[in-house]
């Protein structure tokens, strides 16, 4: 069951996307409720799934250096059970932090983070060791990320003038 959102349901969403760890109290001063009504709310949308998880963004840079690079990949075969097969070796792979099945010149578009360049190839040759029906792949090495936005516009998608 998908539940309808309103506008103070949606602005909630925007600003936990701002800021995970906010307080209930400050929380609902922003969306323009008191306390109890607005942790109602957000109980309601996690529990509807609109609300997956919360987390830390993370410097890495602070870490240490790492290597980021997407990878287009084409498999030979495209049945059902091939892209099937493909997804799920893939969510077992730490160092693939993303992967979309996208539409046009391949099938996926992963993104890795590694420690560097020889540890990104080790995980693509052990990709291909498994026999995963990777035909190609094309690798980007990422220079430099001048603008990585957390959350997404939910205002300007979905917020709908009255």
């Amino acid at each position: 069951m998908t539940t309808k959102l309103d506008r103070i349901d949606l602005n909630i969403l925007v600003q936990l996307q701002r800021n995970g760890r906010i307080s209930n109290v400050d929380l609902a001063e922003l969306v323009g409720l008191s306390p109890s009504p607005c942790l109602q709310r957000t109980k309601r949308l996690e529990s509807a799934g609109y609300i997956t998880g919360y987390g830390a963004q993370v410097n890495m840079a602070k870490l240490g250096e790492v290597v980021m690079v997407f990878t287009e990949m084409t498999l030979s075969d495209h049945r059902r059970s091939d892209f099937a097969r493909f997804e799920a070796a893939v969510a077992t792979i730490d160092e693939i932090v993303e992967c979309h099945l996208v539409s046009g010149g391949y099938d996926y578009l992963l993104k890795f983070v590694t420690r560097s360049i020889a540890h990104y190839q080790s995980v693509v040759e052990a990709m291909l060791d498994r026999n995963l029906g990777i035909e190609k792949y094309f690798s980007y090495i990422v220079i430099k990320s001048p603008v990585v936005k957390p959350g997404h516009p939910l205002k300007i998608l979905f917020d709908t003038p009255s």
